[in-house]
């Protein structure tokens, strides 16, 4: 309990003198994943929307691949970034290994999957012959999509909810690409796990502290946006 009781007021001490080294850490977090969600929901709801609005040979196969690709492990998923990175390896001209532009590379891929899955099974979801009677009224096919999508608006935000929490929580890929360079590349989770190997429990406790606010704070944005009342 005194450990507990210690990292309480380490951590509303770290917030209160808005600490510099804590604040840049935090930004960073969620810079990255931010960045990582806003591309990886792109993708994932586009993508989603063309496998789940079509039909072609194999589908259930592809399905289940994004379902599996949904349970990426973060460490695979930064192995292979970093040996595609590698000075040696196919895009090691760029020289973004051990960068922020790696991690959110690596949690790209992370995340993408689980809002793709997300997204084929809440269009899945809706009645299938609403968008025969969409297109039947006179929509056209931009604008049939975008009414299915206002259907389907409270799951695509638990996609993008579910996204985010994927990637903002992860700690392999992230010390793997990003390196954990202090003023740098390092986020919450690394940082956490650095102080904990430390014995900087406190400090280590801190910062995990930092990490749930900041997480419920942008989950429960996102909360409001989902849970707001439909105009009448």
């Amino acid at each position: 309990m005194d450990l507990i009781a210690e990292g309480l007021r380490k951590a509303f001490e770290l917030i209160v003198s808005m600490d510099r080294e804590v604040l840049g850490i935090t930004w960073l977090s969620l810079k990255v994943s931010g960045i990582a969600t806003l591309i990886s929901v792109g993708i994932g709801i586009s993508l989603g929307m063309i496998i789940a609005l079509t039909s072609f040979p194999g589908k259930k196969i592809v399905i289940s691949a994004i379902n599996t690709g949904m349970g990426l492990p973060p460490v695979v998923v930064g192995l292979f970034v970093t040996v595609f990175l590698w000075r040696n390896g196919p895009f090691g001209f760029l020289d973004l290994l051990y960068t922020p532009s790696a991690m959110i590379i690596a949690q790209v891929i992370i995340a993408t999957p689980i809002v793709m899955g997300l997204s084929v099974a809440a269009l899945q979801n809706l009645p299938p012959k609403l968008r025969l009677q969409i297109l039947s009224l006179g929509a056209t096919r931009w604008q049939m999509v975008w009414i299915m999508i206002r259907e389907a608006r409270l799951p695509f935000m638990a996609a993008v909810m579910a996204g985010f929490g994927g990637v903002i929580s992860e700690i392999g890929a992230s010390i793997m690409v990003g390196g954990n360079i202090r003023g740098y590349s390092r986020v919450l989770t690394t940082a956490t796990v650095m102080e904990t190997g430390r014995g900087n429990f406190d400090v280590a406790f801190a910062l995990s502290i930092i990490l749930l606010l900041l997480v419920f704070s942008v989950n429960y944005l996102f909360t409001m946006i989902q849970q707001r009342e439909r105009p009448r």
